[in-house]
């Protein structure tokens, strides 16, 4: 059976085609009993409104894009959420999308929020994606970044930072009275990681006599930080880490499996253990993990407040908040922690 037309609903409410197109698009200019009439008609006829016809009369659709890095991470599971509240608050749907840290399925999902013409993207981004920005933004629909600053200014930003970030996690383990840290995690091109790194290795500098190694892991997940943890556990005591950082917490409950589990190591006397982002079950896990934590639902947010100004106004000045991130002590690095 064929769908019911905005024409046929105007025949059986006895109204005109265009009294029908306000009550769907201005119903606070048509008179309540017509608009009731006009309701109880789509009722009957079991009408659908044509959406893909209207976003191509408006130019856009009310719908935003969101494409995060890695969709079992529970951090990007928050942002997430964070923005689909604050869409919805202003009239707006979020499809969302993971790139699971794979460039092909950005530019696919990317491909895609242009086909739909969504009203803007927020983007974890895999790579820099200022050139594909440019080309949607030429499309009017405007970008903004999050989790991640762009080496193009020109695209507005919500992040971490995560340089300050892995800075606190070195200090603390530091002021714990470890000399042999390690960063566990990967890959490295990953910015947030890479900078993360950066900081704890500047916080190491400053402390004579203290180091830190890197332990790579292929994804930043709980089986790859159970398998470095079996690594470490295998090497003489002498030789492992006393103090190791975590990449994200994903990866910090890998460790804590690894390490802890088997019994041979014990959380945080022989090795404390510091983890990134905070997430629900940093504080639930057998060994409450310290965390540095980002706040995953101010980020969400606030990239979905700037990207619809900059989608009502093109020309506004593009902006970069950058938040700092806050260190959690739990049991996994101290004894006198209360959890």
């Amino acid at each position: 059976m064929a769908s019911a037309s905005v024409k046929d609903v105007a025949a059986l409410a006895q109204v005109s085609v265009g009294t029908v197109s306000n009550v769907l698009n201005r119903p606070e200019i048509v008179a309540p009993e017509t608009v009731e009439r006009v309701m109880s008609a789509m009722q009957k006829l079991s009408y659908v409104r044509n959406e893909a016809a209207r976003q191509l009369r408006l130019g856009h659709s009310q719908a935003l894009g969101l494409i995060t890095l890695s969709g079992g991470n529970p951090f990007f599971t928050d942002l997430a959420t964070a923005a689909e509240d604050a869409a919805a608050d202003a009239g707006y749907s979020v499809i969302v999308g993971n790139s699971n840290n794979l460039r092909e399925r950005e530019a696919g999902y990317l491909g895609l929020f242009e086909e739909l013409r969504v009203r803007g993207v927020l983007l974890s981004p895999v790579a820099d994606p200022a050139r594909r920005l440019r080309q949607l933004r030429d499309r009017g629909i405007a970008s903004v970044l999050v989790d991640r600053v762009s080496t193009d200014e020109s695209f507005s930003s919500v992040s971490v930072d995560d340089v300050a970030g892995g800075a606190l996690a070195a200090s603390h383990l530091i002021d714990s009275g470890r000399t042999r840290l390690a960063f566990v995690g990967g890959p490295l091109e990953i910015r947030q990681v890479s900078d993360r790194l950066e900081g704890a290795r500047r916080e190491v500098e400053k402390h004579p006599g203290v180091s830190i190694e890197v332990v790579p892991v292929a994804e930043l997940t709980v089986m790859e930080g159970r398998r470095a943890g079996e690594q470490l556990v295998q090497r003489p005591p002498a030789q492992r880490p006393d103090g190791v950082f975590a990449a994200n917490d994903l990866v910090a409950v890998g460790l804590l499996q690894g390490l802890f589990i088997n019994g041979r190591v014990a959380i945080p006397e022989d090795i404390a253990l510091v983890g990134y982002d905070d997430i629900m079950f940093a504080s639930a896990s057998v060994v409450p993990l310290t965390s540095v934590r980002q706040p995953s639902h101010l980020i969400g947010q606030t990239g979905v407040s700037i990207l619809l100004e900059e989608a009502e106004d093109p020309d506004l000045e593009p902006r970069h908040v950058l938040y700092q991130p806050e260190l959690v002590v739990r049991r996994s690095s101290s004894l006198t922690a209360t959890d």
